[in-house]
């Protein structure tokens, strides 16, 4: 069976973005963005550690935007450049039942995502990372998430898009990691016991 992971950048108060999908407090896309090289760096390893990442349509249409040619943009860095082919190379699947069409190594499901997600984990393969509040919302309703992690940044935004969903009962978990980036960024790792 495949892990299961949902690891997004949140704000202190729980928000993956405030108002109006705005994600100006997370620092931007670069490494030469808040909170720097050390936090990308993280990222990208994390990507290139991903064997299937799950998106929802927004998460989706915002990495769709910028990844895929960021490596030829002005003043791409080697960390820019090394993110966006492990971007492109990393096997997705996206979750939408209004896009038309993906690439960049994208496969599209219009149908159930619970359903979905179950069949995937079932088989054989490496971790898998699910992002999108929506997506990651019924997933873990589902009881389907097996780790969570949380890239907190030091900012309160006062509302937006949650990073938790609400849910019909208690998740227990098992903090596995804690890590502190620069600027004040707290990395936390959490395990589903079951």
């Amino acid at each position: 069976m495949r892990k299961l992971t949902f690891a997004m950048n949140v704000t202190l108060d729980g928000y993956i973005a405030a108002p109006g999908d705005d994600l100006g407090w997370s620092g931007g896309d670069g490494p030469d963005s808040s909170p720097g090289d050390e936090l990308f760096r993280w990222w990208s390893d994390r990507v290139a550690a991903t064997t299937l990442a799950l998106y929802g349509r927004k998460l989706w249409t915002a990495m769709s935007s910028h990844w895929p040619t960021a490596d030829r943009q002005p003043g791409a860095t080697p960390a820019v450049i090394e993110y966006a082919r492990r971007w492109r190379d990393m096997p997705k699947v996206v979750f939408s039942s209004t896009t038309d069409a993906v690439d960049w190594n994208t496969r599209l499901v219009t149908g159930d995502a619970v359903t979905e997600i179950t069949r995937l984990k079932a088989g054989d393969g490496g971790p898998m990372d699910i992002g999108g509040a929506t997506l990651a919302g019924a997933a873990m309703r589902a009881g389907l998430i097996d780790e969570y992690v949380l890239v907190t940044a030091p900012v309160m935004v006062g509302g937006g898009t949650p990073f938790f969903t609400a849910l019909d009962g208690w998740v227990n978990l098992t903090l596995m990691e804690t890590r502190t980036f620069p600027g004040g960024v707290v990395l936390t790792r959490y395990e589903t016991r079951r």
